[in-house]
């Protein structure tokens, strides 16, 4: 079966325009009729723009005819999250009332993603305000996994996820304030990167008030299909800007990068109960990277249960002062009854609380960065538990706690400011299985080049799994 060009990634699409041997328009013209096709089945994208990207992809042909510098997406199809700005488009969250909430601007990102070359095709469907694990909303509906609609396909950036899987474009933009890349992309087999805070710039002028623990804790980053990919994405993602105050000009890469080194293998914890299929993901994992050269060695990293709690706990309490009475007036029913049990059960402290937790917070910091001195590469899941049934958080507070220590590989890092990647592995009985990988402050590189190292061993593409299943 001959390839089209929606089915290739952001490298080697960009590689084969570059040659020119074909064009942006047809690439452009290729993901939108894979978009057409499968799009109406699952509801990644909220809203497509063929009229904008053909106009964009024909400005790339014709800068390229005229001989101008051309950038390292150019020509590539992108989609972007509905929770950040894009010039004169709706700023929507997911929520009725801002459905007119029209962008006067672009985000940082997605205006480096232009001057990289980048075409963005569409909006990738998210729940309101992105503040749960599924992706459901009352502005665009629910969006399905590819794999079992009867599962979630993450959250929040379900959307972007999904549309990455089936191949409505190469690079899907996503956030992830306590997992909202890394799951999405677990859930649905492919590569998820949260960056770390400060490596690309977060701003969105429809909205520049950032509580604390958002600019404590929440990233942009890609979702792709590849490893590769998703370094392509973050070199041009990671440009600066002074809009964004906590960014940071660190290199991309360093010189030991590629060099084998100690990973800490995290597969099972006691505060939660953990499928098998979780663990054996991890195992597999340990093994292909000890294969590479890799040292490997069973181990829990530190303060775990504390850090992960804490993310929650420092969430919901800045929120409770600066966001809930909003989200509750704009928000959906399934998005106040999930804030209703968030708030249950997550403690309410006062202003010596919340210090107290920041104190702590970096002094956890600094036994981390130690650990990942020692260990430069930890390897544990994205979730304890399997994808949860769609809606699982609407069930009860009791349900919601169990989720919330469920994805406490997610929220330890994240309270942290940590990068993780999220790799695929497999499929098993029917669903996605992978592994996270994390590393200290701007090792971007580090995670990656173990990454691919599981990515080659394991040879799994969710677009040609779901291809074969028809």
């Amino acid at each position: 079966m001959a390839t089209t060009l929606w089915q290739l990634s952001a490298t080697e699409l960009a590689a084969r325009i570059a040659r020119r041997e074909t064009t942006a328009r047809a690439a452009t013209e290729s993901v939108l009729a894979r978009i057409a096709e499968v799009n109406p089945q699952v509801n990644a994208l909220a809203s497509v723009s063929p009229d904008k990207a053909l106009q964009a992809a024909d400005a790339a042909d014709a800068a390229q005819t005229r001989g101008d510098v051309m950038g390292p997406l150019h020509g590539v199809p992108v989609t972007i999250k509905i929770n950040i700005d894009v010039q004169g488009e709706a700023t929507d969250e997911g929520v009725h009332d801002f459905k007119d909430n029209i962008a006067s601007s672009d985000s940082p990102l997605v205006q480096s993603l232009r001057e990289a070359g980048a075409i963005v095709v569409g909006r990738n469907n998210a729940p309101a305000f992105s503040l749960r694990w599924f992706t459901d909303n009352d502005l665009h509906g629910r969006t399905l996994n590819p794999f079992d609609a009867g599962v979630t396909p993450g959250g929040s950036s379900g959307g972007a996820a999904v549309a990455t899987a089936l191949g409505m474009g190469a690079i899907a933009h996503g956030n992830d304030y306590g997992g909202s890349i890394r799951y999405p992309a677990w859930a649905c087999g492919v590569v998820g990167l949260r960056t770390t805070v400060g490596r690309v710039p977060s701003y969105k002028a429809s909205a520049p008030n950032r509580i604390i623990s958002n600019q404590q804790m929440s990233v942009q980053g890609p979702l792709t299909r590849t490893v590769a990919d998703a370094r392509l994405a973050l070199q041009v993602m990671a440009q600066g800007t002074p809009l964004d105050p906590q960014w940071v000009p660190a290199p991309l890469e360093f010189a030991d990068a590629q060099q084998p080194c100690r990973v800490a293998v995290f597969r099972n914890w006691a505060h939660s109960a953990v499928d098998p299929t979780v663990s054996a993901a991890v195992d597999q994992a340990a093994r292909w990277l000890e294969a590479a050269g890799y040292t490997v060695e069973e181990v829990e990293p530190p303060h775990f249960a504390e850090v992960s709690a804490m993310q929650f706990h420092m969430v919901m309490n800045d929120m409770r002062r600066g966001g809930e009475p909003f989200m509750r007036e704009h928000g959906d029913d399934a998005l106040r009854k999930a804030l209703s049990h968030y708030m249950a059960i997550n403690p309410v402290w006062d202003r010596d609380q919340y210090l107290e937790a920041m104190t702590r917070r970096f002094n956890i910091a600094r036994d981390w960065a130690v650990f990942l001195e020692r260990y430069p590469v930890l390897l544990m899941p994205n979730s304890w538990e399997r994808q949860f049934p769609i809606d699982d958080d609407q069930r009860s507070a009791e349900r919601t706690a169990q989720i919330l220590l469920a994805q406490a590989p997610l929220l330890s890092t994240a309270t942290l400011g940590l990068p993780g990647l999220s790799v695929p592995t497999g499929v098993v009985n029917g669903l996605p299985v992978g592994v996270q990988i994390v590393s200290t402050k701007f090792r971007e590189d580090r995670m990656l080049a173990a990454g691919e190292v599981i990515e080659q061993a394991a040879q799994f593409s969710a677009l040609a799994y779901l291809r074969g299943r028809g």
